[in-house]
């Protein structure tokens, strides 16, 4: 009963099949190599942005920074969320490799950015001459890190107000796949259709070994990406290995199912929650985790039934009779599994 991320799920059989197939004889290398090119042409398709510059990177974080650095100067500002990924979880990464542009946090509820605070925050820095750096770019997380999703409309507002200051819009899409199925949505309609200058298009948390795209809708930025990419030692020599997983997971919807299980195993589990005393939701659930307030005495004993997972008190405080605690659903989990958890939590 893992519950703690998705990253500890296996990768998919057809990602291994992938590879396995991908291992046979020699090909160029550093991604100059049919099978980068296939994979590229399958998230071109997907995203229906024919035209899309696609790298494929080892991880999430070097999807965003090496996004954010190839729009960003480093006298400038990168609004993101208070909560967002590159400010609490990736070790300055952001400001090392844009050169010191500086992380600007925004509020939000569910780490949703609020669209008035984002406005408010870009209008007072642009008029903060030399002293305060310059505004450049925006971004945002899709499903948030508390499990939320941004719908068209909402990216929308938000592109708005980063096209009034100038600024690059970016969303770090670790899962975007469960946005995309949570939302029900166009891929296009979340992303190029609706103002997303570039995306970080999650493979390794949906089913992947290890890789995630970098998606830039506007070709203006792809010699930069490029050489970032390069400089971070992301273009690895046996690139087919990257390319063979998105292959394999875009290959007739896989990575959609995969996202729809661990969504709907979330669903299952909040569900089964309403159901145990003293228990309640911290967020809405819309994707593949789950935050909840639990008695103590309930954790207790998910834990020594075997159950995996982590206190989440940043969105809430814990107390001697309460805690908050997040579960997160990958494409392996089960409704056995999820049935298992509520049933040791119900005690």
């Amino acid at each position: 009963m893992n519950f703690a991320s998705d990253n500890c799920s296996g990768a998919h059989p057809s990602v291994i099949a992938g590879l396995a197939a991908a291992n046979d004889g020699h090909v160029a290398s550093y991604g100059a190599d049919r099978l980068t090119r296939a994979a590229a042409d399958r998230v071109r398709e997907v995203l229906d942005a024919p035209e899309a510059e696609v790298m494929f990177v080892a991880t999430g974080t070097a999807a965003n920074v090496i996004s954010l650095s190839a729009v960003t100067q480093p006298w400038q500002r990168i609004f993101c969320h208070e909560e967002a990924h590159i400010e609490t979880s990736e070790c300055g990464a952001p400001e090392m490799f844009t050169g010191g542009a500086k992380l600007t946090l925004i509020p939000g509820e569910g780490a949703v950015m609020d669209a008035d605070a984002l406005e408010h925050a870009a209008s007072f820095w642009a008029g903060e001459g030399l002293g305060g750096g310059q505004p450049g770019a925006v971004s945002i997380t899709n499903s948030t890190e508390w499990g939320r999703v941004w719908t068209p409309d909402m990216v929308a507002e938000i592109s708005a107000v980063a096209r009034q200051h100038k600024l690059a819009l970016h969303m770090d899409g670790a899962r975007f796949a469960n946005a995309v199925v949570g939302t029900g949505a166009d891929p296009a309609d979340l992303t190029h259709r609706a103002g997303v200058d570039l995306l970080s298009f999650g493979g390794t948390k949906n089913g992947a070994l290890g890789v995630e795209a970098v998606v830039a809708f506007d070709g203006e930025h792809a010699e930069r990406l490029a050489f970032m990419r390069k400089r971070s030692g992301h273009l690895l020599s046996k690139h087919r290995y990257l390319s063979a997983q998105f292959h394999a997971l875009l290959e007739d919807g896989l990575w959609l199912r995969l996202a729809a299980n661990a969504n709907d195993m979330a669903t299952r589990l909040a569900r089964g929650l309403e159901d145990i005393e003293g228990a309640r939701l911290a967020q809405p659930v819309e994707s593949s985790q789950v935050f909840a307030v639990l008695p103590v005495d309930a954790e207790d004993r998910a834990r020594a039934a075997g159950a995996t997972f982590n206190r989440w008190a940043s969105i809430g405080e814990d107390t001697d009779e309460e805690v908050t605690l997040r579960f997160v659903c990958s494409w392996s989990t089960t409704p056995e599994e999820v049935d298992r958890l509520i049933e040791a939590l119900r005690g």
